[in-house]
């Protein structure tokens, strides 16, 4: 049996607000409830199809068909040191808004070894239940940070290590040298890297479209655009 405070308290992580005030995030499905067992967060609470009935599952998922495990997770504090900032390849996204292309990087971060991202704060929030599951467990692997000023991050780490962004003004990445340790910025879905943090950028990055007169898509999606720069990045070093 499920109490009322259980289901309040499940239902009201469904908001940002919520979730910042008391530290705690949803993780729903076996395999990401397992992700969590495997990765050393702090679960709260845990509810299984084992002792919950289907319809009590039903009240508590953010599915359309419930799944057989739901756990409430502590949120990680991770503290930005900016030390760890210059060992490899790091992430910075700028506004990146969309749920689903978070989550999708930060897969995508886990998958080409990157440990750091660094989100400007108007970025989506990553533990959102929607990014959540669009990393594949591969949130628990990767170190997140919000940043109060991208442009004041990227001015710090400025001098000490390459700054790289997207741009549609920049020098074909496929001819263009790609070295590590440096950051990657990533722009928001709709504008881009705003100009505070453009100003910062030392090599400006274009990914061509084939062949190159041609007259299809205007961009690419930020996640999308990820993926590519990524896997240059590591066949590159």
């Amino acid at each position: 049996m499920i109490s009322k405070s259980d289901i309040s308290l499940i239902t009201s992580l469904a908001h940002k607000k919520y979730r910042d005030e008391l530290g705690l995030f949803v993780v729903e499905g076996p395999k990401m409830v397992e992700e969590v067992q495997l990765s050393g967060y702090t679960i709260h609470k845990l509810f299984t199809d084992a002792e919950l009935t289907p319809a009590e599952m039903k009240k508590i998922s953010g599915f359309k068909t419930p799944s057989s495990a739901l756990a409430v997770v502590r949120q990680p504090k991770h503290q930005l040191n900016i030390a760890d900032m210059s060992g490899d390849l790091l992430l910075a996204l700028d506004g990146v808004q969309d749920p689903g292309n978070l989550g999708t990087i930060i897969r995508l971060a886990d998958w080409f070894g990157i440990r750091h991202i660094v989100c400007s704060q108007t970025s989506a929030d990553c533990y959102n239940s929607k990014v959540v599951q669009a990393t594949m467990g591969a949130i628990f692997r990767v170190k997140i940070y919000y940043y109060t000023s991208l442009a004041d991050f990227c001015e710090q780490m400025a001098g000490k290590i390459p700054i790289y962004g997207t741009a549609l003004d920049g020098d074909n990445i496929y001819e263009k040298p790609l070295i590590t340790p440096s950051i990657l910025v990533m722009g928001s879905e709709g504008s881009g890297i705003s100009p505070e943090v453009a100003a910062w950028l030392s090599n400006k990055l274009y990914i061509p479209s084939y062949p190159a007169e041609n007259r299809g898509s205007e961009s690419l999606n930020v996640a999308v655009s990820t993926a590519i720069v990524c896997a240059e990045f590591r066949r590159k070093i």
